[in-house]
């Protein structure tokens, strides 16, 4: 089923969440996942230390962290078929500049390139294009697109590990740079959904958070908190996680083995959330996922046994928190200005996800991993009593949750 957008056809919303969900496994295969198999390649080749190396990718998810504002007012103006267009442009293009790099200011400004276009083109961006697509009608498609995205180490690891071995990593970053241009940009400029701009006077101007009733106001505060503290643990967690369970003296392989089961649980859940999620308010979902990673974490830091029931926890917890992340400020805020809206709450989330990883490893060298397991999950705790705080908020608000509005598209 095709839609009619003045004279062209627009894509059905099956096919524009297809697309998107190979594209998204690509976008964070190519760059967020990339170094999880480049790195050490990339550090024996070129003799630079393995904290620089990932440093790299810090610094893009600064980059990409600034951008988010601006990218979110692109979005809510002109929808987010440029601006995800554009990520592929500026992917494929720091993919390129980072084959080429033999220094490190070259290696870092490639970097740079990559992280403006993570910025552009990972969940929040999508998360953006959706709802301004779509109105309030966007939280089934954001559910889904999830889902394809819990595949993207799944798919790109193997596929990096491959590469690796027959083309070198310069060979592996080409590769990826093919895809971005030849198959991300192709279909982020053809399928997704064309929509009006709010700039002709055809629509309502995006309502600033400023604008926002008492009520939501804090509710966006109390949000954009939980955002960044999860943002900081995901972060955080991914990278030292094999660290933490060998403090607990697990071998390697057997460590390796229980942080496989963290991407099984993170799709399951999101299957069910999928399955169930239309039946309630997104605030469950939130609550959900903060309860589950708390659990979870606080599972691991007391060193109590089942250790693979503590990940399932946590992975199950983390699955849900990227849906509640996209569906949540829809339903508070509405349609209008949902964009503007996420780009702001992509700016601290990516700035904690960029830098809690390397304080994280400045403490794990002062005070150990027990410590630092055990102030993740303190922290992780403390999202639950703010999820707390957002239910007396919500339940006091001057301002209810905005009815359903038809879609823009």
């Amino acid at each position: 089923m095709r839609l009619r957008y003045g004279c062209m056809t627009q894509p059905s919303r099956t096919l524009v969440i297809s697309a998107l969900g190979v594209t998204q496994i690509f976008s964070w295969g190519s760059s967020y996942y990339l170094l999880a198999v480049l790195a050490k390649p990339i550090a024996t080749d070129t003799g630079w230390p393995l904290s620089l190396i990932v440093g790299g990718l810090s610094l893009g998810l600064l980059a990409g962290g600034f951008a988010s504002p601006r990218i979110g007012r692109i979005i809510e103006a002109r929808g987010g078929r440029p601006v995800l267009a554009a990520s592929s442009l500026l992917l494929g293009f720091g993919l390129a500049l980072l084959a080429t790099a033999h220094h490190l200011p070259l290696y870092f400004a490639a970097w740079l390139v990559m992280g403006v276009g993570m910025g552009a083109g990972l969940y929040d961006a999508a998360f953006a294009t959706l709802g301004r697509a779509y109105g309030a009608e966007g939280r089934s498609a954001i559910t889904t697109l999830t889902l394809w995205g819990g595949f993207a180490s799944t798919v790109c690891w193997p596929i990096s590990a491959y590469l690796v071995e027959s083309v070198g990593w310069r060979g592996t970053c080409v590769a990826y740079a093919v895809l971005q241009i030849g198959l991300s940009l192709p279909l982020h400029w053809w399928l997704m959904p064309r929509v009006r701009s709010r700039d002709t006077g055809t629509s309502p101007p995006a309502a600033p958070a400023a604008a926002l009733g008492t009520g939501q106001r804090r509710a966006f505060l109390l949000f954009a908190v939980l955002v960044t503290s999860g943002g900081a643990i995901a972060s955080l967690i991914s990278v030292h996680l094999l660290t933490f369970l060998q403090a607990r003296g697990i071998e390697l392989a057997a460590a390796v083995a229980l942080g496989a089961i963290v991407g099984p649980s993170q799709v399951g859940a999101r299957i069910v959330e999928m399955a169930f999620g239309r039946h309630y308010h997104p605030i469950w979902t939130l609550t959900a996922a903060t309860v589950l990673i708390a659990a979870g974490l606080c599972f691991l830091a007391l060193g109590l046994p089942l250790v693979g029931v503590a990940l399932m926890l946590y992975g199950a917890g983390n699955g849900i928190w990227s849906i509640a992340r996209g569906t949540f400020p829809l339903a508070l805020f509405g349609a209008t200005g949902y964009a503007t809206l996420m780009g702001r709450l992509g700016l601290p989330g990516l700035l904690a996800q960029a830098l809690s990883p390397s304080l994280a490893a400045l403490l794990l060298d002062r005070t150990g991993p027990e410590a630092v397991l055990a102030v993740v999950a303190g922290l992780a705790v403390i999202n639950v009593a703010l999820t707390a705080m957002l239910w007396s908020v919500l339940e006091r608000s001057d301002a209810p949750l905005p009815a359903k509005e038809t879609p823009n598209a």
